[in-house]
């Protein structure tokens, strides 16, 4: 058997790695009442904690070895964790990709000195490659998570946890892809002081430790979901089962959202901005103190990387209210007609809309994919039963996939039934109210026959509206809009607009 003790105070990590700090998340403590600290690893030179699993290992090659080199499959952190070390080392590094890996990440692993194979389409694909070529070239292969060496090296985490923290600790939250984190995590905690908790966080979609931990043996997941890549793994090691099977204490589930939430929270608190698989962790606490109802307790969560790609951060603002339950969803029918949406904008009263969507379509009836800001879980569920008491017929979609990754982008299109359409689009001071201020300061004498507003956190208000005037009223809607005092375009000969929506 392995002494996971001896072999993680004697990792050698320290030439390459730094001790990341440890640190409250001050603004998350307070709305969990749990002290939650943050294990930095998005600190290190690499962005991510993968160079001290990777150095650990090359470090105890001998000179022959390391003058034939070694080669890894990684589509992202070990791949930059490899190509450091080896340059540290003086060795040669092959690094097997995917051919779809972006390439701000070859690039990066190319920066270090690495080469750089790309093969396949998939992790799979790269691996099985890598493996042929390290039999091939007689070089070694370096396991992103399966060896002791490479366990050991993240391992040496968990050490400056318990020394950075000696005081009451509740539990460590850890992010698993293959396992090799929570394995040297919990196999060093469990060692020197069992009564801290480590709890394994995995994505819904990519659950393949979860399955397992249940099953009793390793289970091969047919698909994998790629939004956390960091972690998208269909088969975790038979060295990280073993130790997960033994020192483990529980497994937490979460779904995009939650992790999109916990981006943000974490970006709240630090300004420092997490790939999904590094927040994962973050998610994992929240949703522990919540399933246990905690209070008053100490908490760790691994921030185990930042290596994220900016288009990212568009999706992941979107669905971070979602993610914290900050967010209703809804559908709402309403009479066709002048003043309609008026007297629906009241009942909103003064919660913030983030998003009004609505096209004219029917002749009696108007369909609205409306959000509206929410303070806590279920409160959607209430709003839709509010709408519907005053009759207006309401469809909660807050937990509806389609429409929130869809739906919310298509409501529009031609209508015939848009006559005299003049489109509008507006901009306004963006602060609380504003919006419901503005549809206050419309005139009901023509109807709205469509009209999108999407609230992006800017310092305007942006909103596009079809207003059905008669051309005898031309006139009229002139002194309206000066009136108004809002700046405006009139946007009724713009090309998209004929093309699309007149």
């Amino acid at each position: 058997m392995i002494d996971y003790l001896q072999k993680i105070l004697t990792a050698r990590v320290y030439d390459v790695a730094k001790e990341t700090p440890l640190e409250k998340a001050a603004h998350l403590s307070a709305r969990l009442n749990n002290t939650l600290l943050l294990k930095r690893e998005d600190m290190q030179s690499v962005f991510s904690f993968k160079l001290r699993g990777a150095y650990n290992k090359m470090a105890q090659l001998s000179a022959a070895e390391l003058a034939r080199g070694v080669v890894c499959a990684s589509a992202g952190n070990h791949a930059q964790g490899v190509a450091l070390a080896a340059k540290r080392l003086g060795a040669r590094a092959v690094i097997v990709m995917p051919v779809t890996t972006p390439q701000v990440k070859v690039h990066a692993v190319k920066a270090r000195g690495a080469e750089v194979v790309l093969h396949g389409d998939t992790y799979d694909d790269a691996y099985a490659h890598a493996l042929d070529l390290a039999a091939r070239e007689k070089v070694t292969f370096v396991h992103p998570f399966d060896d002791p060496d490479v366990i050991a090296g993240q391992g040496t985490i968990a050490m400056e946890i318990l020394q950075q923290h000696p005081g009451p600790l509740h539990a460590i939250f850890v992010a698993i892809g293959g396992g090799g984190l929570a394995a040297g995590v919990a196999a060093y905690v469990k060692r020197v002081r069992p009564e801290v908790k480590v709890i394994g966080v995995e994505p819904v979609d990519a659950d393949a430790m979860d399955r397992s931990l249940k099953a009793g043996r390793r289970v091969r997941l047919d698909r994998v979901g790629l939004f956390a890549d960091g972690v998208a793994v269909r088969q975790v090691g038979v060295e990280t089962f073993r130790l997960c099977r033994k020192h483990l204490d529980g497994m937490i589930l979460v779904d995009t959202d939650d992790i999109c939430a916990a981006t943000k929270d974490v970006f709240e608190d630090s300004r420092a901005v997490l790939e999904p698989a590094g927040a994962l962790a973050v998610a994992g606490a929240k949703a522990y103190v919540e399933q246990h109802r905690l209070k008053g307790e100490t908490l760790v969560a691994i921030a185990c990387g930042a290596n994220l790609n900016f288009d990212r951060l568009r999706f992941i603002a979107e669905r971070a209210e979602l993610g914290e339950h900050r967010e209703a969803v809804l559908a709402v029918t309403i009479p066709e007609g002048p003043g309609s949406l008026k007297r629906f904008c009241a009942l909103i009263g003064r919660r913030s809309v983030t998003e009004f969507n609505y096209r004219i379509a029917e002749a009696k009836a108007a369909h609205i994919f409306v959000g509206i800001q929410t303070a806590a879980r279920g409160e959607s569920e209430k709003i839709a039963a509010h709408f519907s008491r005053h009759g207006f017929e309401t469809l909660d979609l807050t937990n509806d996939e389609m429409a929130k990754l869809h739906i919310r982008h298509l409501v529009g299109g031609r209508s015939p039934l848009a006559a005299d359409e003049r489109l509008f689009r507006f901009e306004f001071p963006e602060r609380p109210g504003a919006l419901m201020r503005f549809l206050e300061s419309m005139s009901p004498n023509w109807n709205i026959s469509l009209f999108h507003y999407r609230n992006h956190g800017a310092d305007y208000g942006r909103v596009l509206m079809g207003l059905q005037v008669p051309a005898a009223e031309t006139k009229q809607l002139a002194v309206f809009l000066r009136q108004l005092g809002y700046r405006y375009w009139d946007e009724s000969e713009n090309p998209a607009y004929k093309l699309f929506l007149r």
